[in-house]
């Protein structure tokens, strides 16, 4: 299954963003701690090194995540050139207290009155961008939603006399590469219900923990025998462990599906994180090996036809 999500206003967005960059001393992108690097965008990152402006990477929502993958991201991110990584959480008001102190320190040439420090907060949709602005400013200033792309106009909102702060939609891009970001997108709630089928979301959910975290599923099911489990068995399992009946007594199994996925975005399985960066450096080597074989395979094809037409030509 290959998801891919790019409603109208985020190209509106992104066009907006690039106008902005000129004007702004620093990036903040959010994305989200379980999937760090998945749920970066890429055209954040072409837009911020047109301009050269830093990054300060902000890995939200720790508390979800597993903390032995999120201090290998951190200091992934932190040998990047102009990337300071933060790994923090929303819910902790002294995580955010730190905020505008790192940002400081990646701009020390702006934030004064005569000269504010300008902050464009970035990031994917559903990563907590909002409630970071929200938290920030000590009041409610941007819509927080439970749904993927709630704030979809820019704001311009100043922190204090000598920081300004550029919230943005959150924006996808318009071709996701790989398709297991897709689907770790769509399983942490990032891609909007209809540009995706939640079983085979679930599915994908249930193979990664059962390759990763099978201890997590079994203190939360009480699974017997995880080991003869596969992912299917898995979606199945908690419809059977909660009682979801069709009528007819057929196992409700989108019910199932969505009640699994809701328990890992909630973090009720635990502190998970879908992806290290091990993990995406196999990932990124199994597409790259895809790409060149179906490249060779195209390029095959298309000698053998040159050759038939050349046959021909000869024939006649």
């Amino acid at each position: 299954m290959s998801i891919q999500w790019y409603p109208g206003h985020m190209n509106a967005a992104k066009k907006k963003a690039a106008e902005q960059m000129e004007n702004t001393d620093l990036v903040i992108e959010v994305v989200d701690a379980r999937l760090p690097e998945a749920s970066t965008n890429p055209m954040v990152e072409e837009l911020r090194k047109f301009r050269q402006r830093p990054c300060l990477k902000i890995l939200n929502k720790i508390d979800l995540a597993d903390p032995a993958a999120t201090a290998a991201w951190v200091a992934y991110y932190n040998a990047q050139e102009g990337v300071t990584a933060y790994a923090m959480t929303t819910k902790k008001p002294a995580d955010v207290a730190r905020i505008p102190d790192l940002a400081k320190q990646l701009a020390p040439h702006r934030g004064v009155p005569t000269k504010p420090l300008r902050i464009m907060i970035m990031g994917i949709p559903n990563v907590g961008k909002s409630t970071l602005m929200n938290a920030l400013l000590k009041k409610r200033v941007a819509k927080v939603g439970d749904e993927p792309a709630v704030t979809k106009q820019q704001q311009k909102l100043y922190l204090d006399k000598n920081t300004v702060l550029v919230d943005t939609p959150g924006m996808l891009w318009p071709k996701i590469a790989l398709p297991s970001d897709g689907l770790m997108l769509a399983a942490s709630h990032a891609i909007g219900s209809n540009a995706l089928i939640e079983e085979e979301v679930a599915e994908f959910l249930a193979g990664e923990l059962l390759l990763h975290y099978p201890e997590l599923l079994v203190a939360r099911y009480g699974f017997k025998d995880i080991e003869t489990f596969d992912a299917i068995g898995v979606v199945e399992g908690v419809g059977m462990k909660r009682g979801f009946r069709q009528k007819g007594g057929d196992l409700d199994y989108e019910k199932a599906s969505h009640t699994f996925l809701g328990d890992y975005r909630s973090g009720i399985l635990g502190r998970i994180s879908l992806e290290t960066p091990e993990t995406r450096r196999v990932r990124l080597e199994q597409h790259d090996a895809e790409m060149a074989a179906k490249a060779a395979e195209k390029a095959a094809i298309a000698a053998e036809k040159a050759k038939a037409a050349a046959n021909g030509k000869r024939g006649t």
